[in-house]
């Protein structure tokens, strides 16, 4: 194991993360699970307590990985949360919390760990998006931000990063059965204001429903750990239900008027 490839997966305590830190477990990879709980879900997976809202634990648990290892080949940026709710009942500080898991904490991470992959002139880094960062979802539109504003990050990220060696790449999930729906919080604003409460209720209700009824994590796993195997991939790899998939296509290709009325009527009713 000592001539393994090291990898770090973020949110490695459920869903997306356990699933990619468990397969690049299962095929040999020396895989650090980070979490604020700091859980592994398998014997296999060196558990690290890291809170990506925060810069003191972020710096402290990789500067403990690079202490026991002395180097990384693999970034998975999966931590993250949802906020639903209207963006007027959306307070500030709300829209900050979103922002500081799902884009500051990837920040954090990247900025801790790549002065080692800049180094060693290799490394790749995958950072779990969404289709919601493609197609904007009504009643939860601070998670969508946080998710599009990832996607420019990573866009340019990569851009950056190729001079030295490093692969970026993004991984945009449609619907998946993982515990992000039952942990998805409403904005306080949610059930003060009656002008949006049943239409978010419905919305959120809609987009439980799919979750559940929508593929296993695995299946996002098995593409990470095709992703980084390979030499040149590309910059986005859209993962998921067909008609989310065909949506992905729909909105970069097709006309906004008909996007909107889709994404409406099958939301916001």
């Amino acid at each position: 194991m000592k001539n393994s490839p090291v990898a770090l997966v973020t949110g490695a305590s459920s869903g997306i993360g356990a699933s990619c830190a468990a397969l690049l477990a299962a095929e040999g990879y020396r895989v650090y699970g980070a979490s604020r709980s700091a859980v592994a879900v398998d014997p296999r997976i060196t558990a690290l307590r890291m809170d990506v809202t925060s810069d003191e634990s972020v710096r402290a648990g990789c500067k403990s990985l690079l202490q026991r290892e002395a180097r990384i080949d693999v970034l998975v940026n999966s931590a993250g949360m949802g906020i639903a709710g209207a963006i007027e009942d959306t307070s500030p500080d709300e829209a900050r919390q979103q922002l500081e898991v799902n884009v500051l904490g990837v920040l954090r991470v990247c900025r801790a760990i790549l002065p080692e992959m800049r180094k060693q002139k290799s490394g790749c880094i995958v950072n779990i998006g969404s289709i919601a960062g493609l197609i904007a979802i009504p009643y939860q539109g601070m998670y969508s931000a946080s998710k599009f504003a990832l996607e420019g990050l990573t866009e340019c990220l990569r851009m950056e990063l190729k001079a030295f060696g490093v692969r970026v790449v993004l991984v945009e999930p449609g619907d998946h059965r993982t515990g992000f729906t039952n942990n998805r919080r409403f904005t306080a604003g949610t059930f003060e204001n009656i002008a949006y409460r049943t239409a978010c209720e419905q919305a959120v209700a809609k987009m439980a429903a799919e979750e559940r009824a929508g593929p296993e994590p695995e299946s996002i796993a098995r593409l990470v750990y095709r992703i980084i195997r390979k030499r040149q991939p590309r910059l986005r790899y859209i993962t998921g239900p067909t008609a989310q998939r065909f949506a992905a296509w729909l909105k970069r290709y097709g006309p906004n008027v008909l996007m909107e009325r889709i994404i409406k009527g099958h939301y916001a009713r």
